[in-house]
């Protein structure tokens, strides 16, 4: 026995040796070469990015296939009751495994970095790939590309901090890892990495993209190594641009722009009314079931939907409504097509807001790109209906899906280049940026938050481009309170105020509150010096002879800008924090200087 723990003593101090070493090697190695130590981080957070998104696509297959692909069960009243089962299973699993919220992962990727100094829990490496694969492989009508973007993001992150790497280098890995994932989904580098840019806004040098670029190309390289070209998100695109159908894609444009103010008007309704609903197993039932009925009916909106596009665009559209009882009852023809897919765009959205509301783990990347699809699938069938002119049905299919994308996501450059990507090369370049750009500006003239942002930017939680304001988004003002003030009562006399209190504290401000608690004002001594100095004023005044109102008050739900403007208004260097009357604390601007110049100094390091 004393052979095997000397053994195993031996053992221990050995690996932790080794561990001690191979940390001094790579310590060393990142300080001699910083920018090669970036670069192969890089590839590193590329190859993982890459594989988690393999290792999701496969988890959803294999769901599907183990679920749906069984002859007992295919096409049968019991496949209702799957999506909710899967929901289930995905909270059950969120509540007793992950024990934290991961649903809304882009938004959840952007307030890390605004407000959490770029840190994600290692748990979220791989908590979303378990939930949204129970999710969308049990039928959840959303996309996987919202959870594989927050596990690339924990990934660069995770990598991040377990170098001790500052936030500059947090957050560029951070984007290294989103941009890994989504090329790693879609294949498409270059939208993987405008996508870093453009929806999660990280203000890089040129420099800085290199690392991206590397990540990005890397878990493209990844997926095509292991999954091939079979199970790609692929559309060639076999009909050529025809430059005067312009106004037909500008009147697209107007199209995709309101129907993304529908989709993001109905998610926010249908998410609000779930969240009054306080008990998880009768959401999750609710709608689940909602949602597993309305895909019994309308079989395209299972899952992704990507299958239901590839019908769309093959030369049998009408297949896209295989096994849908409720096509076949409107009759084979144009117009049923048109009626039945006009229900799908619209019915999508709600399928989609149903699945994350009641706890479902996915995203609006793949049901914006499938509504977008249809919608312009439907344009140009019906504009071909009136004999005037002939559109591509494919082509519109194609650019559809770009303007949607764009108004949902306020991301036009992200869209154009997916859909380009996608389909193997640019020849739809110009009617893509049409598109996009019409769709974006509709969308915004009606509602300047996407569908990712706007929870954010109310809690004015957002990051922008803008480094110094991005400082004081970042800040957590409240931290900074300093409680050691010295409180006084209103009906101190002032003689004892001046003899007993002034002398034992270093403050020359003093918060005065009344019988009951309440904040009244506060005394700043260089404002009463006359008073301070002459013994026959002092001697007959109390404190509320001498109390004032100080120029402003904050409060803990003000926002940071918020804060910074009253203190350049009122020019003062302390603020008081009063909450329902009470006093909280006091503010100093010079405390938050410091803390935004520590901040700028951070964010700035190369």
């Amino acid at each position: 026995m004393t052979s095997k723990k000397n053994i195993r003593i031996l053992m221990f101090t050995l690996l932790k040796k080794v561990r001690i070493e191979y940390n001094i090697i790579i310590r060393k190695f990142r300080y001699q070469n910083p920018q090669i130590f970036v670069y192969l981080v890089s590839t590193l957070i590329g190859v993982v990015g890459g594989l988690s998104a393999v290792i999701l696509k496969n988890l959803v297959s294999f769901a599907e296939e183990l679920v749906y692909h069984n002859e007992n069960i295919h096409y049968n009243y019991w496949t209702i009751f799957l999506p909710a089962i899967g929901i289930i299973l995905t909270v059950l699993y969120i509540k007793y495994f992950v024990k934290t919220d991961i649903s809304h992962g882009v938004e959840k990727v952007l307030y890390s970095i605004s407000k959490n100094r770029s840190k994600i829990d290692k748990k979220n490496t791989y908590s979303s790939v378990i939930a949204s694969s129970l999710t969308v492989g049990f039928g959840g009508s959303v996309g996987l590309e919202a959870p594989i973007v927050y596990t690339g993001a924990a990934i660069g992150s995770n990598i991040a901090q377990k170098f001790n790497l500052n936030l500059k280098l947090r957050t560029l890995f951070i984007a290294c890892g989103c941009s890994a994932a989504i090329a790693g989904i879609f294949k498409a580098p270059i939208a993987a990495i405008i996508f870093s840019l453009e929806v999660l806004m990280i203000n890089l040098s040129m420099w800085s993209m290199i690392p991206i670029l590397i990540s990005a190309t890397t878990g493209a390289l990844v997926s095509y190594f292991l999954l091939g070209d079979d199970i790609s998100f692929y559309f060639a695109i076999f009909e050529p641009f025809d430059k005067t159908k312009i106004p037909f894609y500008v009147l697209l444009g107007v199209a995709c722009g309101f129907f993304s103010l529908y989709f993001t008007k109905v998610n926010r309704i249908i998410e609000k009314k779930f969240s009054k609903q306080k008990n998880i197993y009768l959401k999750t039932i609710l709608g689940g079931s909602a949602v597993g009925i309305l895909i019994f009916i309308f079989p395209p909106l299972f899952g992704e939907g990507y299958m239901g596009l590839q019908h769309l665009m093959s030369n049998d559209p009408e297949s896209i409504a295989n096994n849908s009882f409720f096509f076949y009852s409107l009759g084979t023809n144009d117009l049923s097509l048109i009626i039945f897919l006009t229900g799908i765009v619209f019915i999508k959205v709600i399928t989609s807001s149903f699945t994350t509301a009641s706890g479902g783990i996915g995203g609006v990347f793949a049901p914006a790109l499938f509504t977008g699809g249809i919608l312009g699938f439907i344009f140009a069938r019906v504009v071909n209906l009136s004999d005037w002119v002939k559109l591509s049905e494919h082509n519109f299919t194609l650019v559809g899906m770009a303007g949607v994308m764009a108004g949902i996501m306020h991301a036009p450059m992200t869209s154009i280049f997916l859909i380009a990507e996608i389909t193997g090369g640019y020849t739809l370049l110009f009617p893509l940026i049409i598109t996009s750009s019409i769709a974006y500006l509709v969308k915004y003239q009606f509602d300047k938050y996407s569908v990712y942002t706007y929870n954010l930017k109310r809690q004015n939680q957002m990051i922008t481009h803008n480094k110094d304001k991005e400082a004081i988004l970042r800040m957590n003002i409240y931290d900074l309170v300093e409680k050691d003030f010295v409180k006084v009562s209103l009906t101190l006399p002032l003689s004892r105020l001046i003899k007993e209190i002034i002398p034992k504290s270093s403050k020359n401000l003093f918060v005065v509150e009344n019988a009951e608690g309440n904040f009244i004002g506060i005394i700043l001594l260089d404002e009463i010096m006359d008073i301070l100095l002459n013994k026959e004023k002092y001697e007959r005044l109390k404190v509320m002879d001498v109390v004032t109102k100080p120029p402003a008050i904050l409060s803990p739900e003000d926002d940071n800008e918020k804060i910074f403007k009253l203190f350049d208004k009122t020019n003062s260097w302390y603020l008081p924090v009063i909450d329902n009357k009470k006093y909280m604390g006091m503010l100093s601007k010079s405390k938050l200087l410091e803390k935004y110049r520590e901040l700028i100094a951070d964010f700035s390091e190369e």
